[in-house]
C-alpha cells in the first residue's frame, strides 16, 4: 500500500510572519519543544527557519536578537510536498537537497504541515538508533 505524506507528516505546524523577531522565534521553539518554525506572508509559505538557523544566521552575527527579524534567519529556497504526494517523493527530495525538513503544502502555497527526517525514520525503521531517538520524549 502506498503512503503519503499526509499519513506520517506533522499537521498545524507553527508559523510566523516575516518581520517576527529571532528572539521571539527562539522562544516559541523553546515553548512549543520544536526545532522549526515556518515562515508565512498571510497565507503563503515564504520561509522555514530552524533552530541551527537561528544559531548561525542570528546568534553568530551578533546584534539585537529582538530587533533582528527572522527573515534574515530563515532559509527561503525551500523544496515542498503535498499532503497526497507519495512518502517516497519526500524522501527523494530530502536526499536530493540534503534538508531534514520537508514544509507541507497545498495548492495555494499554505502550509499545512512539515515531515521530517525522524518522522520517516519513525515511520519506515522504528527499531533504528534514529527512530528510538526520533521517538523518546524530549529531554526538559
Amino acid at each position: 500500500m502506498t503512503q503519503h505524506v499526509s499519513d506520517i507528516m506533522t499537521s498545524d505546524p507553527v508559523t510566523v510572519e516575516p518581520q517576527t523577531s529571532v528572539a521571539a522565534v527562539a522562544r516559541m521553539m523553546r515553548d512549543e519543544d520544536i526545532g522549526v518554525v515556518l515562515v508565512t506572508e498571510g497565507e503563503h509559505l515564504r520561509g522555514l527557519v530552524s533552530d541551527r538557523d537561528l544559531v548561525v544566521r542570528a546568534l553568530a552575527e551578533g546584534g539585537d536578537l529582538d530587533r533582528t527579524s527572522v527573515a534574515r534567519a530563515c532559509s527561503d529556497d525551500l523544496v515542498t510536498v503535498r499532503p497526497d504526494d507519495d512518502l517516497d517523493r519526500a524522501v527523494e527530495l530530502m536526499r536530493t537537497h540534503s534538508v531534514r525538513r520537508v514544509p507541507v503544502v497545498d495548492e495555494g502555497d499554505h502550509a499545512v504541515g512539515i515531515v521530517s527526517i525522524a518522522d520517516l525514520a519513525i515511520e519506515r525503521d522504528p527499531g533504528s538508533a534514529l527512530g528510538d531517538i526520533s521517538a523518546a520524549r524530549p529531554n526538559k
